[in-house]
């Protein structure tokens, strides 16, 4: 049994939930999303209630259930208030802008460095804090750790791009760890 997969996901008044044969549709002010429920399980909709239940019983079925209700809530959740990720830029020079439908940065290569934005997903700069928010948090997680992959923080100045509250351990320099020893 599933711990995740039996709690049910309360669904709001400004949510639409379409569900046709094995594909759920949840239609939302942020968004429309869309998810294939796997063939093990069954989506149950009843006093603005959905619930996720094992169909049949084979192995992979608890780890299916869990996941897919997991993924409906957070479906439920983006299409109604969305998710957001923060980056911040660190370094002497380094800085970010929007150019029509890409996001350009100068972060210590000899050329910009120009971003493809992909549907779905906004991407907003202001100073050194790039915010990245849309409806679906796979496709904003994942468009932050590309955008932050780019320039990782390096750990001896801590130069780069990285997650707003990412804590980078700084190493010593060779100066430092050559007098202590």
């Amino acid at each position: 049994m599933s711990k995740i997969g039996k709690k049910l996901i309360e669904i709001p008044k400004n949510i639409n939930i379409v569900i046709e044969d094995k594909l759920i549709k949840v239609k939302g002010p942020k968004g429309e999303l869309q998810f294939e429920v796997p063939r093990e399980l069954k989506i149950i909709i009843e006093n603005g209630r959905l619930s996720v239940v094992p169909v049949a019983n084979s192995k992979k079925t608890p780890a299916l259930w869990g996941t897919a209700r997991a993924v409906i809530a957070n479906m439920v959740l983006g299409a109604d208030k969305g998710f957001e990720k923060k980056l911040e830029i660190e370094g002497v020079g380094f800085k970010a802008q929007i150019q029509d439908k890409d996001l350009v940065l100068n972060i210590g290569f000899s050329h910009p460095v120009v971003f493809k934005i992909p549907e779905g997903v906004n991407v907003s700069v202001l100073k050194n804090t790039i915010t990245v928010n849309g409806a679906s948090i796979e496709l904003v997680g994942q468009t932050a750790a590309n955008i932050r992959a780019l320039k990782k923080p390096e750990p001896y100045k801590g130069k780069g791009i990285r997650y707003v509250g990412e804590v980078i351990k700084k190493k010593a320099g060779k100066k430092v760890a050559g007098t202590t020893a």
